[in-house]
C-alpha cells in the first residue's frame, strides 16, 4: 500500500475520532451567539425604557410656587414643584421592561419664598391648589362635648387644631393633655377672650405670652399659631404674635355654629363653601358634637385630605 493512501486513511480515522468531540462544541456556540443576542436585546429594551422616562419627565415637571402676601387674603403658603426621580422610576420599572405612569417616583422641590420669610400678616387658607382642609377648633367653654370630638376626631383618623384660651386651659388641663396625647396640634387664642383690637401692645404682649406659659406648663410645648378670640385683631396684634414666633390664623368657611343651626344646616353650610386649601372654624359646641362624622365624610367623599394648620401651611403637597 503506498504511502500516501495510508496517510489519507490515517486522516480519515483521526476525523472520524475528533468529530463527535467537537460537535457538542458548535451546540454551544449556538447558544453563547443566541444568549449574546438576548442580553443586547435587553439592553437595547433598557435604554429605549430609559430614554422614554427621561423623555415623559419633561412633561411631569411642575416648578414650585413660592409664599406671597395677597392683598385680601394676606399670607399664602407656597407649594413645593415635583420632578421625575429618572434613577428610582427605572429601578421600579425595569423589571416590567415597559412604561408604566403609575411606577413614576417623583422628587419635591422646594421654593426659595416659603410662609417663614414673609412680613408680619394673618392667614386665613391653604395653598389655592392644595387638596387638603383644616379643621380649627377655637375652645373657651363647651368642655362637656370636647371627650366626644376627640373620639370622632380618632375614629375616622382626623387630626385637629384646637386653639385654647389660657383661662379656660388653666381650669381644664386634664382637657388640654387629652387633646394633647391625642397628637392634635394645640394654638394659643389669648387669656381671657378680649377683643385685641382695642389693647394695647403690651397687653396683647401679655395675654398670648400668658396663655403660651400655661399651656407649655400644661403640654411642654410653647404654641406657634395664634387665633385672636373673635377674629378681632388689628396690625399690631399680628406684629406681637409675631415677636413670639407665632403665625396669626383666622378661617375662610365658618361653621357658625354658636347660633346652634341643624346639623344639616351647619354641614351644608360648609360643603357649599369649600375650597382646597380651607381652614373651617368652629367651637366645641352641640352642633359640632352632633355633626362632625357627618362633616368629616362629607370632606372625604369630595376627595379632600383632613390635616392640621401645620400641614395644611406647610409647602409639602
Amino acid at each position: 500500500m503506498s504511502r500516501s493512501i495510508i496517510q489519507l486513511i490515517a486522516f480519515l480515522v483521526m476525523l472520524l475520532l475528533i468529530t463527535p468531540f467537537q460537535t457538542p462544541n458548535l451546540f454551544v456556540m449556538e447558544r453563547s451567539l443566541n444568549d449574546n443576542k438576548t442580553i443586547q436585546q435587553v439592553a437595547m429594551n433598557k435604554n429605549t425604557l430609559l430614554e422614554k422616562i427621561k423623555e415623559k419627565s419633561v412633561e411631569y415637571k411642575e416648578p414650585p410656587q413660592d409664599a406671597r402676601i395677597d392683598k385680601v387674603w394676606k399670607k399664602i403658603p407656597g407649594r413645593n414643584g415635583i420632578k421625575v426621580n429618572i434613577e428610582k422610576s427605572f429601578e421600579k420599572m425595569k423589571q416590567k421592561g415597559e412604561f408604566d405612569e403609575s411606577l413614576l417616583v417623583f422628587d419635591q422641590i422646594e421654593p426659595e419664598i416659603t410662609i417663614k420669610d414673609l412680613a408680619p400678616s394673618p392667614i386665613y387658607k391653604g395653598h389655592p391648589e392644595k387638596q387638603m382642609v383644616s379643621l380649627l377648633i377655637n375652645v373657651a367653654w363647651g368642655e362637656k362635648n370636647i371627650p366626644s370630638i376627640l373620639n370622632t376626631l380618632k375614629k375616622h383618623q382626623v387630626k385637629a387644631t384646637f386653639f385654647i384660651e389660657g383661662k379656660w386651659a388653666s381650669n381644664n388641663t386634664d382637657l388640654v393633655k387629652m387633646i394633647h396625647e391625642e397628637e392634635h396640634i394645640i394654638g394659643n387664642h389669648a387669656f381671657d377672650h378680649p377683643d385685641m383690637n382695642r389693647l394695647s401692645a403690651e397687653e396683647n404682649m401679655s395675654q398670648i405670652k400668658k396663655t403660651n406659659d400655661i399651656l407649655k406648663a400644661i403640654t411642654g410645648e410653647s404654641p406657634r399659631w395664634f387665633a385672636p378670640p373673635s377674629g378681632s385683631f388689628n396690625d399690631e396684634v399680628v406684629k406681637v404674635a409675631s415677636k413670639l414666633e407665632m403665625n396669626t390664623v383666622l378661617w375662610s368657611v365658618d361653621t357658625i355654629d354658636w347660633k346652634k343651626p341643624t346639623t344639616s344646616v351647619m354641614v351644608n353650610r360648609v360643603m357649599s363653601n369649600i375650597h382646597p386649601g380651607a381652614m373651617i372654624l368652629m367651637h366645641p359646641t352641640d352642633v359640632i358634637e352632633q355633626g362632625l362624622e357627618q362633616l368629616v365624610l362629607n370632606l372625604k367623599e369630595k376627595e379632600y385630605k383632613i390635616g392640621t394648620v401645620e400641614r395644611l401651611l406647610s409647602e409639602k403637597r
